[in-house]
């Protein structure tokens, strides 16, 4: 599905990043990584992406630095050649109630969930209006649709993310490229593996489908996005939330 396409993924050392790799590498997308951790953390994808025989590279890079941002885009269009997906992937969290989070707190999380996928879609869009060609997809989450409590920065950040998702594919749809959101549920990550049993049972008791949801599911969202089968939809939010906040 990917064969000669070369995607460019945020976050995808580990958890939800990790598995879109994975799927995309296993259709035949040569695979890039951003992220903030030391190159040894990437090592495990990295050799589970190279079984798939596809060139992938790691890249350490602060989504929230500009100059970084584009250093670091330059240097994997030279080594690729070119980037025709961006999958917006890196987030954090900084959960609290609202009366008790700090300003740094809520910056934080703005900074690398908002304006890093800002300045990596900026970046890539200059490269792809050239090549006329882009698929864009942004990681979302339910919560950005509903809010949710102890997450004001959280649900901010990727309401934030939606309204960009928006204005971006009214923006560049003549050039070829589109832009769609993908709006996780509850997910099996590293992130919700920190919850206690009882907040664990509460969302689960909000799933339909009665199943937390796994990077794959969300994987399988983004492969979709991410394709020629998309070519006529930008500008949607696709819920990957097992029936949660339908």
């Amino acid at each position: 599905m990917f064969k000669g396409r070369t995607a460019l993924i945020t976050g995808a050392a580990r958890g939800i990043g990790k598995a879109i790799a994975v799927k995309l590498a296993s259709e035949g997308a040569n695979i890039v990584i951003f992220d903030v951790f030391d190159a040894d953390t990437a090592v495990d994808t990295l050799n589970e992406l190279a079984a798939y025989g596809v060139k992938a590279n790691y890249y350490r890079c602060d989504i929230t630095d500009s100059a970084a941002v584009d250093a670091n885009v330059k240097a994997a269009i030279e080594a690729f050649g070119k980037i025709d997906i961006l999958v917006n992937n890196a987030g954090i969290t900084k959960d609290k109630l609202m009366i008790q989070m700090s300003e740094a707190e809520f910056d934080a999380v703005i900074n690398v969930n908002l304006k890093g996928t800002f300045l990596m879609t900026k970046t890539l869009t200059r490269h792809m209006m050239r090549n006329r060609y882009g698929r864009i997809v942004n990681m979302a989450s339910i919560v950005g649709i509903t809010g949710n409590e102890g997450q004001a920065n959280y649900s901010a950040s990727k309401a934030g993310v939606i309204a960009l998702t928006k204005t971006t594919a009214k923006e560049f749809a003549s050039r070829g490229i589109t832009c769609n959101a993908v709006a996780p549920g509850f997910i099996d990550t590293g992130m919700t593996a920190v919850l206690s049993d009882a907040a664990k049972e509460a969302f689960l008791s909000q799933i339909p489908v009665k199943r937390v949801g796994t990077p794959e599911d969300v994987a399988n969202a983004v492969a979709f996005l991410a394709s020629e089968a998309s070519s006529y939809i930008t500008g949607e939010v696709i819920k990957v939330t097992g029936g949660m906040g339908a």
